[in-house]
Order: C-alpha cells, then sequence, then structure tokens
C-alpha cells in the first residue's frame, strides 16, 4: 500500500493518529479502589507527598457518595482495602476510622459539577511555592499544554478548608475548568476520570516547577494561544490518559502490589 501521508494536512494526521490510538491503545483494567489506590502511591512518588495533607476521592456507585483515604495514612499507605466510602456529610458508610474534616470542599465541588468523577487536592512542593507568590501559573511549554487555558486561580486563602464557606468558595473558583492553583496553599484537580485526574495533577507539579525555574531566569513567553489549545486536545484523550496512568501505575507496582489488595 503506498504511504500518502505527505501529502496530508496536519489536520488530518491529527484525526488519523486519533483514530490509530482508539484501535491500538489498552486501558489496564483496574477497579475504582485500586485506581484511587493507585493514584495515591503514584503521586506520592512523584513528589506530592506532604504527610497526611492533601485528599484524593472518586465518586462511589450510589449518588452522595465517594471513596477517600483514611485519615491517618500517608499517599504511600493507602491500598484498595483500606479505602473509605462516605456520604457528603462525612459519614463513613464503609471502612474504619474517619475521613479528613477538610474533605467537605469535595462535597461541594460534586454537587456543583455533574461531571466531575475524581478530585485531588495536595499540597505538592514546587505547586506549594508557587502559590506563595500569590500568581498564576503559567503554562508556557509543549508538555504543559495538557493543563493550557483549564487552570483556575484563586487569590484568596480561605483557611483550613472545613467549613462550608469553603466549599461554596473553592467550587466556584474553578468553574468549568479541570485545575485550581490555591494561593497560600496547592493544587486542585477535578476531571471526568481517575487516570485523567492523576496524569493532570502530575502535570500541574512539574508545570510549577519549570514555572519557577524559567522565572527564576528570566521573564516567562507566552505561546500561541491556538497553538496551546491544539497542543491540549492532542494529549487530553480518554485513551491516552489511561495509557499514560498504565504506565505509572506499572511504575508503582514494581516497588510491591499490596495498593492492589
Amino acid at each position: 500500500m503506498t504511504n500518502d501521508t505527505f501529502n496530508l494536512s496536519k489536520e488530518q494526521l491529527i484525526q488519523q493518529s486519533f483514530v490509530q490510538m482508539d484501535q491500538h491503545l489498552q486501558s489496564a483494567h483496574y477497579s475504582k479502589a485500586q485506581k484511587l489506590a493507585l493514584t495515591c502511591r503514584i503521586l506520592f512518588d512523584n513528589g506530592h507527598d506532604s504527610g497526611l495533607a492533601g485528599q484524593i476521592t472518586a465518586r462511589g456507585d450510589t449518588p452522595g457518595t465517594y471513596l477517600t483515604q483514611r485519615l491517618g495514612f500517608g499517599f504511600d499507605e493507602i491500598c484498595a482495602s483500606n479505602l473509605l466510602l462516605v456520604n457528603e456529610d462525612l459519614e463513613v458508610l464503609q471502612g474504619d476510622g474517619m475521613a479528613n474534616p477538610a474533605n467537605r470542599f469535595h462535597s461541594w465541588l460534586y454537587r456543583a459539577r455533574p461531571d466531575v468523577q475524581c478530585i485531588i487536592h495536595t499540597h505538592a512542593v514546587h505547586t506549594a511555592a508557587l502559590s506563595m507568590l500569590e500568581v498564576p501559573l503559567e503554562i508556557s511549554h509543549m508538555d504543559n499544554c495538557v493543563l493550557y487555558d483549564d487552570i483556575a486561580f484563586l487569590p484568596k486563602w480561605p483557611g483550613v478548608p472545613v467549613g462550608n464557606e469553603e466549599g461554596e468558595l473553592i467550587s466556584k473558583a474553578i468553574g468549568d475548568k479541570h485545575a485550581l492553583l490555591l494561593a497560600h496553599h496547592g493544587l486542585l484537580i477535578a476531571s471526568s476520570s481517575i487516570e485523567e485526574a492523576c496524569i493532570l495533577a502530575l502535570a500541574f507539579e512539574r508545570a510549577a516547577r519549570m514555572h519557577l525555574l524559567a522565572s527564576s531566569a528570566g521573564s516567562i513567553q507566552p505561546i500561541d494561544p491556538d497553538l496551546g489549545r491544539e497542543a491540549r486536545d492532542w494529549i487530553l484523550r480518554g485513551q491516552r490518559s489511561a495509557v499514560a496512568f498504565a504506565y505509572y501505575a506499572r511504575r508503582t507496582l514494581r516497588k510491591g502490589p499490596e495498593c492492589l489488595d
């Protein structure tokens, strides 16, 4: 068969690649609890450790419920078997122990965004450092464009997010975007899948690190908006996110499969 790709436009080549990705990229088969436990371990392995701070949740099968980690366990200790199923009032329905009281804003965000299936909030060190400057995260490199024009900024720190006021503030601040930088705090990801949320959280922290490195050397130069959106749509596809998640999961599981218990 004659290869005529040299005569195709960029848009045609992109669409052809999308078809090939859908045909050939296979995601790994994990349960929802296993995906959430793997996400905790993956983020721990990639600089999101901050002791017991941060929460990772996923909607449960019953409306008004979600899975989350048990308070007192670090991300590196989370297994599918020690996750909690809680309701919107953080009452434990399945599992032992208690949820982080700061999970309250997750309930507000799930109510405000029916499209969201997973929420990640961490105090990853470069993101936390950037948040101290009270400036939005700048996306100006191809690798970070998965978040291009998709990050909201909350310049006001509301304090410990255990009240309803914080839930209202955070759920309004993120709007319809997938990510939020909270000044003097950390990052928030709200996504339609656990896999995508994990990949976006990894991208967020890497982008924050690059922002700090680049701005220490000079002024960050913006990229063309159309090209930024093109790159975002190229990277942010369901199959691509699932395959990327599977890659990070394999890296984590080489250290030990106990998180799948």
